[in-house]
């Protein structure tokens, strides 16, 4: 009787569900950018979802994510419970501040989301759409002044594909970075700027709200639901998407590695993650495992072949 007690408490024991992880996600840039956007909209959606116990999101902002992922690798080798967020700035801030650490030092789970680049300028600005600021780059190019995200990544990147497709030399551009998406914000809506250029989803409220004037989107077509032309319609050959990831830390199991996989490919697939990429204009872009790493090692490529083309790099 005894053996049978025991034997039915360990077999019940077994049946019981694993107890959903705690995670720790650095963002690894100042609050109201997209790496924080994303790292918020994950923590909501793994906790809301079950997926996770408890999320919680810490900022590490400067030099383009480098500082952040640095201090990730260090502090958190072997920790299956620490993530972080990259992406596409990351790769190019890497390159321009030749860091030591690079995404070759974390455990890449999966590509989440893409975003389009988006061109404003401040609503009382006497440029009015792509060909104003086409002209008044060519006149002077370092008198249109550019905010966006840090030295290297998408939004500069963007500015000198523009730039170089205009006629204008690439190295001449006047580019402010600023570490985080609220500082760039402030800038352009204080009239500091020329002109602002971001993911869509950082201007949206602004540009529905009729504080900033929304004149191109970095899109090969035009977006639904976004009421602006393409860069290629003012007549330069410019298409660029954001994409940013989330990893884990270095030093974890395969085991550890296949448990956070499953719980982001949960997540990825749930109703409350897709209605986020709806209400944030990011596209789904979710790619995992091998076929991630795989990718990845390509948009480093091609990244650091960009950044030699538009003098960001030697």
């Amino acid at each position: 009787m005894r053996q049978f007690f025991l034997a039915s408490i360990l077999a019940g024991a077994m049946a019981l569900p694993a107890l959903a992880a705690d995670y720790t996600i650095i963002a690894p840039a100042g609050p109201g950018g997209g790496w924080d956007q994303t790292a918020r909209s994950l923590q909501t959606v793994l906790q809301d979802e079950g997926i996770s116990g408890s999320v919680q999101v810490v900022n590490v902002p400067g030099a383009g994510g480098t500082i952040g992922l640095a201090q990730f690798t260090s502090q958190n080798s072997g920790n299956p419970n620490a993530l972080i967020v990259g992406g596409y700035v990351m790769v190019g801030a890497i390159l321009t501040n030749k860091s030591p650490v690079t995404l070759d030092d974390v455990t890449p789970i999966a590509r989440l989301t893409g975003e389009y680049e988006a061109i404003v300028v401040p609503a009382e600005s006497p440029i009015k759409d792509m060909a104003g600021l086409i002209e008044a780059l060519k006149a002077d190019p370092g008198a249109v002044s550019w905010a966006g995200g840090s030295a290297g990544g998408t939004d500069h990147i963007a500015a000198g594909l523009i730039a170089k497709a205009a006629g204008v030399d690439p190295t001449k551009i006047n580019y402010v970075a600023f570490s985080g998406g609220g500082e760039a914000l402030a800038a352009i809506l204080g009239n500091q700027v020329t002109a602002g250029i971001s993911g869509y989803g950082e201007f949206e409220a602004q540009v529905k709200a009729g504080t900033l004037r929304l004149i191109a989107i970095s899109s090969a077509e035009r977006i639904d639901g976004v009421d602006a032309p393409t860069i290629k319609e003012s007549g330069l050959d410019v298409v660029v998407e954001n994409w940013r990831m989330i990893a884990a830390a270095p030093g974890i199991t395969d085991e550890q590695k296949a448990q956070i996989n499953a719980d982001i490919e949960k997540l990825a697939n749930s109703d409350a993650w897709k209605a986020v990429l709806k209400t944030k204009g990011w596209q789904n872009t979710y790619l995992a495992g091998d076929a991630f790493k795989e990718q990845l090692a390509k948009d480093v490529a091609s990244t650091q072949a960009i950044l030699k083309e538009i003098g960001l790099v030697q």
